[in-house]
């Protein structure tokens, strides 16, 4: 009995206990409620909520309230956290009533999230969301552009198609208003010698790239002289592994290497390429009368060095190329124009990407090139002797020109992040221009120290609203003037992968040189833009939209007299959509392009539309691989509506137009294959290709003869270019990237 009563007694001051302590306890507990939204009310799910320094929280819930108990007293702080967000401490004062507290996140702002401006490729963060970027494998691979970077380039919106002359011509621009940079400086002649009436193809290679960027208007302060467009390329770094190339085709040889160091963090290389069209001629003929074959040779070199926390690159490339064409004489049909060309162009580029840490980084290019050319053109008879006939017209076309092309430039760039990844930019550049002509025995010189300065900087409001604004200014020793050039952009995202842009910037041009020749009484062209945009990205789905406005101010005009009266403007509409997702393993882009401009240039007596704008412009690439033959099948269908030509003539010290009119339509379609296979322990890709499938007649433009009663078509030496070739390598299986690329 006495064991009974004091298990009873135990039992009893246990519960006794436990209601005390749960007493003691409830009481010491408050409840810590409140929301938690972002910066626009909207509420934040699944969002953390604690006291700090302490195991009491809570979660957010579907309305975004969260409620919590803590035995916490006196000053603390309660803690709001969730991913993509900034984390906000609000301190309280906890007594024995319960706390309500209202969060309100600031969303963070991240290089994966953020908007970027793509007005005119604006880039703001990552430049390959900016922009419409192409792939080595993208020049490669599209149809009949025989991997020339400025054909793939022409089958994008903004681009005409102009075959008679090499350059990209912009959103009305002539070919002269698109400038070319490597690595971040100017590339003085990117395209091989010119011949009239016929384009030439750029000189670099697409494998030299690891992306382009192909900006249509409103471009980085970073880069200037340029009224149209930027053809903006970044070399690649380092090789994935050492590997040996080479290839034969119909039309050239090539041999090259790239060595890469055994810890990774060096390489070089160099390549060499002999191109003789005799064979090819001899089977498909050409409208000139060649009596010396184009033949060019070829060879560049390069190293790589990864520093610290950076790397060094240099590029270097020479080439050589000699032809003579005769063609009839416009003026006499008995008589023959005879046209003889010798190029040798030496390019060189060197440039150090370093991070210097606390958000510092620097981007530094050195360049020099050269170009020289020597041309001669004689007027010969039936029997190619060269004749004299007295009359000034047909003479004049009797000439000797020499003419020798440098720039020797330095460029820098710092870049230091402000906040987040908002980062502000601004460095200079120098370029000196030295250029000499001697025509006939008579010989000009022209020399430019030309100096730039420029700022710019990226800011991030947040993830869904982004400005770039910047400035650039240059100053021209040759024409002794400066300008400044204001640039802003604003993007704003509407939805999951889509987003806005709008941009304004204006952009200057010192005249061409062939007009500086004449007099150096001349200040810069201009050129204001005005673009609006709107893309929606998925990953295997773009689609662009974009409207521009472009005024010309201060363009050349050549007549009465050489001076900036000139004026004039461009507008459209342009659209692109890619899409490599409906069906299976098939890659397509389709780009539509609608100008209207007008200018007031040259020897134009009024406003016209240029001879080298279209209204309508419109590109389908297709691209289809089939991996159980390891081919891949490409086409490529240009169209174009006809370009204005006009017959200008001086009558009674005033220019008419004599004659006017518009070439028919540009039809063209491209088509190339690829076939992936082995030869020995060598991988090899056999590619084969053919421009103007259908034998489309194609005319660019008109000739017209002195007094203008006669009128020759400008046409395509052949209606047609075919191309086969085998590609072999030691060393690295290109033939996957193809595969990858289309699966």
């Amino acid at each position: 009995m006495f064991v009974l009563s004091i298990k009873t007694t135990m039992k009893e001051f246990t519960i006794l206990l436990l209601a005390v302590l749960s007493t003691i306890l409830g009481n010491a507990q408050v409840r810590i409620t409140g929301t938690v939204k972002d910066t626009r009310g909207h509420i934040i799910i699944g969002a953390s909520v604690s006291v700090k320094d302490s195991y009491d929280g809570g979660v957010s819930d579907s309305t975004g309230r969260f409620s919590f108990k803590t035995t916490e007293k006196g000053q603390q702080v309660i803690v709001a956290a969730n991913v993509g967000y900034k984390t906000v401490e609000i301190p309280v004062t906890i007594g024995a009533d319960s706390v309500s507290v209202a969060f309100s996140l600031k969303e963070e702002i991240s290089e994966l999230k953020a908007v970027t401006v793509t007005a005119g490729s604006f880039e703001a963060g990552d430049r390959k969301k900016a922009a419409t970027v192409l792939s080595s494998l993208d020049v490669y691979t599209t149809g009949g552009a025989n991997a020339d970077i400025t054909a793939v380039v022409k089958t994008l919106p903004g681009a005409q198609q102009v075959g008679e002359q090499e350059g990209l011509f912009v959103r009305g621009g002539a070919g002269y208003e698109a400038k070319q940079f490597i690595d971040g400086t100017l590339v003085n002649n990117p395209f091989s010698a010119s011949v009239p009436d016929i384009a030439s193809r750029g000189r670099f290679a697409p494998s030299l790239f690891k992306g382009t960027i192909f900006s249509t208007g409103g471009y980085s302060a970073l880069y200037g002289q340029a009224l149209s467009s930027a053809l903006i390329m970044e070399s690649i770094d380092l090789p994935e592994r050492s590997e040996i190339t080479a290839s034969i085709s119909s039309v050239f040889l090539g041999l090259g290497m790239q060595q890469l160091s055994k810890d990774k963090k060096a390489s070089w290389g160099g390549n060499y390429g002999y191109t003789n069209l005799l064979p090819y001629f001899s089977i498909v003929k050409q409208k000139p009368d060649y009596f010396a074959m184009p033949q060019f040779h070829s060879a560049d070199a390069n190293f790589r060095i990864k520093t610290k926390s950076g790397i060094v690159k240099y590029y270097t490339t020479f080439s050589n190329m000699d032809l003579g064409l005769r063609r009839p004489n416009i003026d006499d049909p008995t008589l023959k124009n005879a046209f003889g060309l010798n190029n040798s162009n030496w390019y060189n580029n060197l440039s150090w990407r370093e991070s210097l840490g606390r958000g510092w980084k620097m981007n530094m290019g050195i360049g020099f090139s050269t170009d020289r050319n020597g041309i001669t053109q004689q007027i010969q008879d039936a029997s190619d002797k060269t004749v004299v006939t007295g009359l000034n017209w047909i003479d004049s076309a009797n000439f000797r020109l020499y003419t020798q092309s440098d720039l020797s430039q330095v460029k820098l760039v710092l870049d230091k992040r402000i906040s987040g990844i908002s980062v502000i930019r601004f460095g200079g550049e120098y370029q000196y221009f030295y250029s000499k002509s001697r025509y006939n025995g008579y010989q000009t010189l022209l020399v430019d120290h030309f100096k730039s300065l420029f700022a710019e900087a990226d800011l991030y409001i947040t993830n869904d609203l982004a400005a770039k604004a910047g400035v650039r200014f240059e100053h021209s020793s040759l024409i002794n003037k400066m300008n400044m050039a204001p640039r802003i952009s604003l993007a704003y995202k509407t939805g999951n992968g889509g987003q806005m842009s709008i941009a304004y910037g204006g952009f200057y041009q010192k005249p061409e040189n062939s007009y500086l020749y004449a007099t150096r009484n001349f200040g810069y062209t201009k050129a204001t833009h005005y673009i609006v945009n709107y893309i929606k990205n998925t990953a295997l789905q773009t689609f662009r939209a974009e409207v521009f406005y472009k005024k010309y101010n201060n363009l050349v005009k050549t007549y009465p007299a050489y001076n900036n009266d000139g004026s004039g403007d461009a507008k459209g509409f342009e659209l692109f959509w890619r899409d490599k997702k409906t069906i299976k393993g098939l890659d397509y882009w389709l780009s539509y392009s609608w100008l209207d401009t007008r200018r007031n240039f040259l020897n134009y007596p009024q406003s016209l539309q240029p001879t080298f704008a279209a209204n309508h412009t419109a590109s389908l690439v297709v691209k289809k691989f089939y991996p159980k033959i390891n081919t891949g099948f490409n086409f490529t269908y240009s169209f174009a509506t006809g370009r204005p030509y006009y017959n200008m003539r001086l009558n009674a010290g005033k220019y008419e137009i004599a004659d006017q009119g518009k070439t028919i339509n540009y039809n063209n379609l491209g088509f190339s294959f690829n076939y992936l296979t082995s030869l020995g322990k060598a991988y090899a890709v056999l590619v084969g290709s053919v421009t103007n499938v259908f034998n489309s007649k194609q005319v660019f433009g008109y000739n017209y003869s002195h007094d203008g009663t006669r009128k020759d078509a400008i046409t395509p030496p052949a209606p047609q270019f075919f191309f086969l070739g085998v590609f072999l390598s030691w060393g690295v299986d290109r033939r996957q990237d193809a595969i990858n690329n289309n699966l």
